[in-house]
This record gives C-alpha cells, structure tokens and sequence, in this order.
C-alpha cells in the first residue's frame, strides 16, 4: 500500500510544485539538494533566536521544504536507523547551498533567517534550528492532516507501534547562524 501511496505522490507532487513558489536548490546551485524554498512573509508571534535575532510578523523568512516524495522514494528499503542517518547527512550537505542561496539573494539585507515546519522533535539543534510551537489549533490541524502522508509513509513496524500523533513545530534559524555555521559571511545580516 505504501508503495502505491507513493507513486500516486509522485505524480501529484510535480503539480503541488508548479502551484507554489517553490524552488528547487538543486536547480539553482546545481548541487545535489533535498531542499526547496520560497521567501515568505512571517504571520505567527513573535519569536526571539538564541543569537538575539527576533522574528516579527511580516519579517521576511526562507521557508524551507524537504523534497519529501523524492527523500522517500531513496529510502523506501532503508531500516529505522538507517533513514535516521540519511536524512542527517542529505540536510548537513544542503544547508551550505542554503547560505549560499541566501548570502546571493536580491533580497538578502531582509531575509531574517529561515523557517520550517516538522514533526520531528530531535536531532534539528545539531544544525543549528530552534523549535518553537504553534500556536494556532487550528493550524496545527491542518498541518497535521497536510503532513499526514509523510508521516504514514516515514513509519517503519518499530515506529507505527507508537500511537501517538506527533506535533508540527516550527522550526527557526537565523540567517545570521546559518552563514557563520555553513562557511559564509554575509556582511550585511539584518
């Protein structure tokens, strides 16, 4: 069934992203990349990073999206353990391309940072991401029904034991953090 699921993601995910303002990293750096990304306008409360940068509404953020269908597909074979280490080692080798992307940007002096949002509650603060909640029920509803797939389809026997639906959470990183951390110094980080 799951291979099934995924075939059908495959064919609706190509439409997903002519709809959005996705962009594939990849295509821009010419890098291998598990990420695409579209600038957007920040609507939750306001955040403060580590680092001291605050993120209000409206401030302008990359939100980042893992190309979910493509990172299945690569690891429909794979053990618990072994998806675990390659999803680390796929995001470690696209943050760099991500500062880079962000450090040549048109809008780069006010791009704040970036922003995700995931169900995965570990491992995210060794690349340098913050976790905060959401806030809106409502919201968290959605996303959760948005995300549905990708959680049904990431479960292995071991984790589908585990009855309990995780949270989305929104995940942050400065723009500032990111540059200093993946090897780019931006001199003008607002």
């Amino acid at each position: 069934m799951k291979r099934r699921i995924l075939k059908l993601w495959s064919i609706i995910d190509p439409i997903y992203f002519s709809c959005t303002r996705l962009q594939c990293l990849e295509q821009i750096t010419g890098h291998s990349n598990i990420f695409r990304v579209r600038l957007t306008r920040y609507k939750g409360r306001e955040v403060q990073l580590s680092d001291g940068t605050l993120i209000r509404k409206n401030d302008t953020l990359v939100k980042i999206h893992l190309h979910n269908v493509r990172i299945l597909r690569e690891m429909q074979s794979f053990d618990e353990f072994k998806k675990s280490v390659f999803l680390y080692k796929k995001v470690q080798e696209s943050l760099p391309d991500l500062a880079f992307y962000i450090s040549h940007h048109k809008n780069r002096n006010q791009i704040k940072g970036i922003i995700g949002i995931s169900f995965i509650d570990k491992g995210y603060k060794r690349f340098g991401f913050e976790s905060f909640p959401c806030s809106s029920l409502s919201y968290i509803w959605f996303k959760r029904l948005a995300l549905y797939p990708i959680h049904f389809l990431s479960r292995t026997s071991r984790t589908s034991k585990n009855k309990r639906f995780p949270i989305p959470q929104y995940l942050f990183m400065s723009k500032n953090t990111l540059c200093k951390k993946y090897g780019l110094f931006v001199n003008n980080v607002a």
